[in-house]
């Protein structure tokens, strides 16, 4: 009998479900169902622009939409195992049962990975850990940020102190949707996943496990009580979460006791629906961009800066995971698009005629901040060389280079520290639909780009996860030769081009150390800023 695998991919804006063959990879069935609530999925407040939530009920609902209509054209009970990613980190409050808190204010709510309204959080974390416990930085790239998951229960406690004393603990997405679907939402009962516990809350075995109390202490000792809800102990992606519960297999119409395996983040997910693999770095190019690599656990790696951390198994089974990625790149794409009124399909027919370097325009990549590797989420954009003649296709093509310039300092950064990326694979809605973006890549990066064969590689990722959780594959090696691949068209850099953007980036560099260093004026800008909106 054919055996199916089912993927649910929970993203910013929707919830995808994806059902593959687990024998090819082959995809049988998909749907997408947009989240309800706010704007696109993601409730804001015009007052405070780091706030950015979710409500868990868009979770749930988009899961039952999601399934019924894939098991439309696929038999249900083919499907052997199910897997879970989502954003992160998006910490949701809960009670002692493990319920999400009444939702009537939204510090209630899931607090969305692009949330940064933790940034003061962030920084006193980071200043802490350098003086009391400089080896919880070591792993996660030198420097605390206000998207991750300390930060945000910190900030809860300061501005909702009712919601923080509401919750019994904090349970990241990635972890409390398998919780739901194998009815072990229970904070006894629940598996934490170590994608989300190692890259975003300090969680390493070399400590044992989440950062001790007295750190807490130091910090605010209302943290303690939280801390006291996690457990020692954290799981990979090959191990299962649970089995289906009758409930949510007669809501979904599958069958009862169907493996789930543990959660984790999209991005680690995508790279693992990639075919990632040592000395492979897979970009998941979105509305923001993450880039994975893995290495084996055998091998000695340095702790390197900037980076969103080292965390053994967080990727693949036996393999260290290393993330990196940056805040903004098909968002600050969309943002332009509604700006000046033009398409991307307009933009991008007028950004192909241009030459590199010819608008004399260049860019800071900060629209949302810079992930790594300056990781300081209050940092703004720039752009810079505009004249009363600058088009919007310049303008736009300017955005696409600062993208790429702010990719190629990822990579040298991870090159620094002896990880070399031997192969470059991309996969993410902006690489499957921009030609435009994977050359500017190729040229700026200055190698081959590839394109993942799948158009759902995260959705794949966590289908290849159920289908190890389901027995339809021994391990994540045999699903990975089974079940992904890539495109055989690649884009190659030109090497004039490539030449010219040699030496912008040099430029780009100049501008991101002095802008992300010495020079305060994006962040004085922002003192005013909200002075003025007070």
């Amino acid at each position: 009998m054919k055996t199916l695998a089912l993927g649910l991919d929970f993203g910013t804006n929707s919830v995808r479900a994806l059902v593959v063959d687990t024998a090819t990879g082959k995809e049988l069935a998909t749907h997408v169902h947009n989240y309800r609530h706010g704007d696109a999925g993601v409730i804001l407040d015009r007052k405070n622009v780091n706030l950015a939530r979710q409500h868990p009920q868009d979770y749930l609902d988009g899961t039952i939409a999601c399934v019924k209509t894939c098991l439309r054209k696929v038999h249900a009970d083919h499907i052997v195992g199910i897997g879970v990613d989502t954003t992160g980190s998006t910490p949701i409050p809960v009670d002692e049962q493990g319920h999400p808190l009444p939702f009537k204010d939204p510090a209630a709510l899931a607090w969305l990975w692009k949330d940064h309204t933790g940034f003061d959080e962030a920084e006193k974390i980071t200043a802490t850990a350098i003086k009391l416990r400089p080896q919880y930085l070591a792993k996660c790239g030198g420097k605390y940020s206000s998207e991750w998951f300390w930060s945000k229960i910190w900030h809860c406690a300061t501005e909702s102190p009712k919601v923080f004393d509401a919750a019994y603990t904090w349970v990241e997405h990635a972890d409390w949707l398998p919780a739901v679907l194998t009815g072990t939402t229970h904070p006894d009962k629940i598996k934490r996943g170590i994608c989300a516990a190692g890259h975003k809350a300090m969680f390493h075995a070399d400590w044992g496990g989440y950062p001790e109390e007295e750190f807490f202490s130091a910090l605010d000792s209302r943290l303690i009580r939280i801390r006291r809800t996690l457990p020692n102990k954290a799981y990979n992606i090959a191990d299962t979460a649970g089995h289906l519960t009758d409930e949510w297999a007669g809501k979904l119409g599958l069958k009862p006791g169907i493996p789930v395996a543990v959660g984790a983040f999209d991005a680690h997910l995508g790279g693992v629906g990639s075919g990632i693999q040592p000395g492979t770095l897979v970009k998941i190019v979105g509305t923001s961009t993450c880039d994975m690599m893995v290495a084996p656990l055998s091998q000695k790696l340095p702790d390197i800066p900037g980076v969103c951390g080292i965390v053994p198994e967080s990727i693949l089974p036996g393999h260290y995971g290393l993330e990196a990625g940056q805040s903004a790149v098909g968002d600050i794409f969309n943002w332009f698009v509604r700006f000046s009124g033009e398409s991307h399909e307009t933009l991008t027919k007028g950004a192909l005629k241009l030459r590199p370097g010819e608008s004399g325009l260049l860019g800071l990549d900060w629209h949302n901040g810079n992930r790594t590797i300056l990781v300081d989420q209050r940092l703004t954009a720039l752009l810079l060389g505009m004249t009363l003649h600058t088009t919007p296709a310049e303008a736009y093509l300017a955005m696409v280079e600062a993208t790429a310039f702010g990719a190629r300092t990822i990579i040298e950064r991870f090159e620094e520290y002896g990880v070399n990326a031997e192969r470059l694979v991309n996969c993410g809605g902006v690489s499957a639909k921009s030609t435009l973006v994977m050359q500017v890549y190729a040229d700026v990066l200055n190698r081959p780009m590839e394109i993942s064969r799948s158009d759902q590689t995260c959705a794949l990722g966590a289908a290849m996860a159920g289908a190890v959780a389901g027995g339809a594959h021994r391990n994540f090696a045999s699903a990975t030769a089974a079940m992904t691949g890539t495109h055989k068209k690649k884009f190659r850099p030109n090497a004039k081009h490539a030449a010219v953007y040699d030496r912008l980036y040099r430029q780009y560099r100049r501008l991101h150390d002095s802008f992300g260093g010495d020079v305060d004026v994006m962040k004085q800008l922002l003192t005013i800023r909200n002075e003025a909106r007070r």
